[in-house]
């Protein structure tokens, strides 16, 4: 599994407007100013997140985007899945996979689908308020 920058990105809006969610609707470009992401690329981003209700966007002066809920309702593991194609370690174990000639006796295949259930298990027990959360050792990377 390879996340891809619009994953990586759509992680980095969704957290910036948690932090800054008192500050109601925040326009795009001021988002992408402080994540230094281009405005186009983030336009598309921004359209998948609003389309499957993460965010709420309002046009015009005054407009811009906020989350739909609260920090701790969002898990890393949704963001993901809806901007990649899928968090399979392995094609074969993907949701849009079709059956595989060899599963039957395939000795890998129950090893991939346990792999698919850790990552999935681990990036549904993340959440944005997690994320946000500066203090914990180890937390100083950048997604």
């Amino acid at each position: 599994m390879l996340v891809s920058t619009k994953g990586r990105y759509a992680l980095r809006v969704m957290i910036d407007l948690a932090e800054h969610q008192a500050e109601g609707m925040i326009p795009l470009k001021i988002i992408a100013q402080r994540q230094e992401i281009s405005e186009k690329y983030l336009e598309s981003i921004i359209k998948l997140l609003v389309k499957a209700h993460f965010l709420s966007g309002l046009r015009g002066k005054g407009g811009g985007y906020q989350l739909t809920r609260a920090p701790e309702q969002y898990t890393i593991g949704s963001i993901l899945r809806l901007t990649e194609d899928s968090l399979a370690p392995v094609s074969c174990v993907s949701e849009n996979a079709g059956v595989c000639s060899r599963a039957a006796g395939c000795r890998t295949l129950a090893m991939w689908q346990g792999l698919e259930q850790v990552i999935n298990s681990y990036l549904d027990n993340i959440t944005l308020s997690d994320l946000m959360r500066r203090d914990a050792d180890g937390d100083d990377y950048v997604i």
